[in-house]
């Protein structure tokens, strides 16, 4: 097998029997709730530094006060959504780049969430993983967003071996098969979340240890 930089000890033959298992046992889908393209958008750039739950909380207190559209939420702007999001981390910035990119969507996108990454990206608070995730996710990119779950899974396992998540991002869309790119970091956040998990990972439960490099090193 060539390695290339990045690439971890896993052959392809193993990589690809690793999705197959986690895509037999599996459902792909985000934990955030969300009703449509927009309301993924706001929750995503919500759930930095967060969790889903913790999301979920807040998304429904808007809702409680407001429809969550791009111009209800400008309307709203900082000052009226900062106390609704004051339990997550990081909410005044966050209700900063909300209130500001609803603004932008309702002004320039006619409403809609745009599907092209360079146009996320000039979104306050949208950085390249919030991108990856929205692409995926409303429209259906096989893109592979790289949180701390996914970087870890990819280096414990042997798929990658980096140090950087968008390191770690090239290589999942190098090494991953392409009848799982779709869905690949669905599978790695949720094996990640709760049977490989940083500190005492569930290794005899695990679905695929038998191909791990960190419990079969050869």
């Amino acid at each position: 097998m060539t390695r290339i930089s990045g690439d971890g000890p896993l052959s392809t033959g193993r990589i690809a029997r690793l999705f197959d298992i986690l895509a037999g046992i599996i459902e792909p889908r985000s934990e955030l709730d969300y009703q449509d393209h927009f309301e993924l958008l706001v929750a995503v750039v919500l759930s930095a530094q967060t969790t889903d739950r913790a999301v979920n909380r807040a998304m429904a207190r808007i809702r409680e006060q407001i429809a969550i559209t791009p111009d209800a939420l400008a309307r709203l702007g900082e000052d009226g959504l900062r106390p609704l999001i004051a339990d997550l981390g990081l909410y005044r910035a966050k209700a900063r780049h909300v209130s500001a990119l609803a603004a932008i969507i309702a002004n320039q996108h006619d409403g809609q969430v745009p599907a092209d990454r360079a146009a996320l990206e000039a979104l306050p608070g949208v950085g390249p993983k919030t991108a990856s995730v929205i692409l995926n996710i409303a429209f259906q990119v096989p893109t592979i967003a790289v949180d701390t779950h996914v970087h870890r899974v990819a280096n414990r396992t042997g798929i990658a071996s980096t140090r950087r998540p968008d390191a770690t991002q090239t290589v999942l869309e190098r090494r991953v098969p392409a009848r799982h790119r779709l869905h690949a970091h669905h599978y790695l956040i949720l094996h990640g979340r709760y049977t490989c998990t940083a500190r005492r990972p569930r290794c005899d439960e695990c679905p695929i240890s038998r191909y791990c490099w960190w419990v079969h090193p050869a």
